[in-house]
């Protein structure tokens, strides 16, 4: 598969989960429609008649209109969030490592064919980096301060052209928009799930008489609340696994854009070795970053569980992919 086939690849899936998005929220509101309809049926006029209620989707209106201004708020300040979080900086000039920074990112950029990415340091010992953004024309590299002090300069190019592979193949779009859409699945289902549990649940167990008409409701409003939970289990999962595909497909990239397998391997080797998390990067952009920031303990768990939570492959088979790459073109080179 060629970069453009890539490209499409990610602009597809990227769309297919604002999608999903969506129609997560309009289930929301369908299921607050339903069950309001059904606690509160009918009301009782200015005559002192009883009347029923029409069946106006006033909630499945609002969440619909919710996940709108949430994707919208994914795009416009989706960037700004993540900086926030990461007390992320622009590099100083004045500093030679934070220099050889910028100049290896505009580096890299030329070789990538893309245009050059904000830079900026982010205030933490641990190695580890970031790519982050919406298209190459809009897009953001970070680097931890250890990864900057730590990495020579083939192994820094080896890790910006592994953010700059993310880049180009448009990862850097799918995995933002999937990490804000997830985090924003966890915090309404959080959310809704509290609620339900000292309102809904309450509601309705007000009278036996009235679960015994209607078992098919009390059956639709379990379906539902299980529906919330495992939301943002499920677009977790999800999320860990395009996360998992996307980092062999950059490691193979940074590798054709440096001609250096061997830089990588050597920058992944210590980046393992610290096995201190970063504490500046939170769980909600582990998705995004070279290594798991929880720390190399972590991302060396193997297992059916550990397998299906990674936000990384092991990074013993990185390595060992790399070192194939390497000993096929030392094979084909004879260098």
């Amino acid at each position: 598969m060629n970069i453009y086939e890539q490209q499409q690849k990610n602009k597809r899936l990227t769309v297919i989960l604002i999608i999903v998005f969506v129609l997560f929220f309009i289930i929301i509101g369908l299921g607050f429609d339903y069950f309001y309809l059904n606690l509160y049926p009918a009301y009782i006029n200015e005559n002192g008649d009883e009347v029923m209620r029409r069946f106006v989707p006033y909630g499945t209106i609002f969440c619909l209109i919710l996940s709108l201004i949430l994707v919208i708020n994914a795009f416009s300040n989706g960037i700004k969030s993540i900086i926030k979080a990461t007390g992320a900086i622009p590099p100083n000039p004045d500093d030679i490592k934070e220099k050889q920074f910028i100049d290896v990112v505009e580096e890299m950029s030329i070789a990538a064919g893309i245009p050059k990415p904000a830079a900026y340091i982010v205030p933490d010992s641990d190695l580890n980096a970031f790519a982050t953004g919406f298209s190459p024309e809009k897009s953001y590299i970070f680097a931890t301060r250890g990864l900057v002090d730590n990495l020579n300069r083939e192994e820094l190019q080896a890790v910006v052209a592994h953010e700059m592979s993310h880049i180009r193949f448009y990862d850097i779009r799918l995995l933002t928009v999937t990490t804000v859409l997830m985090n924003a699945i966890a915090l309404i289902s959080d959310m809704i799930w509290r609620s339900s549990r000292s309102r809904g649940y309450s509601s309705s167990s007000k009278s036996s008489s009235s679960k015994s008409k209607n078992s098919g409701g009390v059956i639709i409003f379990f379906i539902w609340i299980i529906l919330l939970i495992l939301a943002p289990i499920i677009s977790r999962i999800l999320a860990m696994a395009i996360s998992r595909q996307r980092e062999y497909l950059a490691d193979a990239g940074a590798a054709e854009l440096t001609r250096n397998p061997k830089a990588l391997i050597s920058a992944l080797e210590k980046i393992r070795s610290a096995v201190e998390p970063t504490k500046m990067v939170k769980d909600g952009v582990a998705n995004m970053c070279i290594a798991d920031p929880r720390g190399s303990l972590i991302e060396e768990k193997t297992g059916f569980i550990a397998d299906l939570f990674a936000t990384h492959p092991p990074m013993e088979k990185r390595i060992l992919a790399l070192k194939l790459m390497a000993y096929e073109k030392q094979r084909d080179t004879g260098k």
